[in-house]
């Protein structure tokens, strides 16, 4: 598998917080302090919420891993698990539930007891971002675990990505070049690493209520994403 170089890697390394394989970046990361900023402020208005790096949910070796963009601030940021307890969730989850990558109810809480099968959901960036923006230089930081983490993922064959910038995250961490792969919602692509990179539109409340994206639509990704598991 090709992924970013060392050099690419190493960006914000000084930082004593360091992703290893699965563990991801610590609840309270410091490497981009616009986000450290804002967690401080949430943690003033909201004090019961999560407040931090969202840690990534599902199978430690998966051979599906879904990458959205980054925690929504009264979902994941409140809840502490990606995309659980906003509208994007309740697109997501069922939809996981019905292709059978997914058991249990989905009741918008970490203590629902669902569970994925075979998958797993991570962030491009960790932590939320002021009005859902991360900038660049904050998913060129945050791209690090990213790089971890699918390098800890030895049965890999695909990943989902969730939104255009979820896409350039991922090939961002590949090494790829985005030219030759354009994001393109049901595109199945083929990479030079033997992974199958499939794009959907996110599944935000946004894009559901201007029917960008369907059910039918968002279900007939999901579907033709679990034909590659075999």
């Amino acid at each position: 598998m090709t992924f970013a170089s060392q050099s690419n890697r190493n960006k914000g390394s000084e930082c004593q917080i360091r992703s290893t394989n699965l563990k991801g970046p610590a609840k309270s990361c410091t490497l981009c302090p616009r986000l450290v900023a804002f967690r401080q402020r949430n943690e003033n208005l909201y004090p019961d919420f999560f407040n931090g790096a969202v840690p990534a949910f599902g199978s430690d070796n998966p051979w599906l891993l879904i990458v959205g963009l980054a925690p929504g601030l009264k979902g994941a940021n409140r809840t502490g698990r990606p995309f659980t307890g906003d509208y994007a969730g309740e697109l997501l989850y069922p939809t996981l539930l019905k292709a059978g990558l997914a058991k249990g109810t989905y009741k918008a809480s970490p203590d629902d007891g669902v569970e994925l099968l075979g998958c797993r959901i991570t962030n491009a960036v960790r932590c939320v971002p002021p009005e859902n923006k991360p900038t660049p230089a904050e998913q060129t930081i945050c791209r690090n675990f990213l790089v971890d983490e699918i390098a800890a993922l030895p049965k890999l064959k695909a990943i989902l990505s969730l939104g255009q910038i979820s896409h350039n995250a991922v090939l961002s961490t590949l090494g790829v070049r985005k030219a030759s792969f354009p994001f393109k919602h049901g595109a199945l692509h083929q990479l030079p690493n033997g992974l199958t990179l499939a794009d959907s539109y996110h599944c935000s409340r946004y894009n559901v209520n201007t029917r960008r994206l369907t059910t039918a639509m968002f279900e007939a990704v999901m579907a033709q994403v679990k034909s590659l598991a075999a």
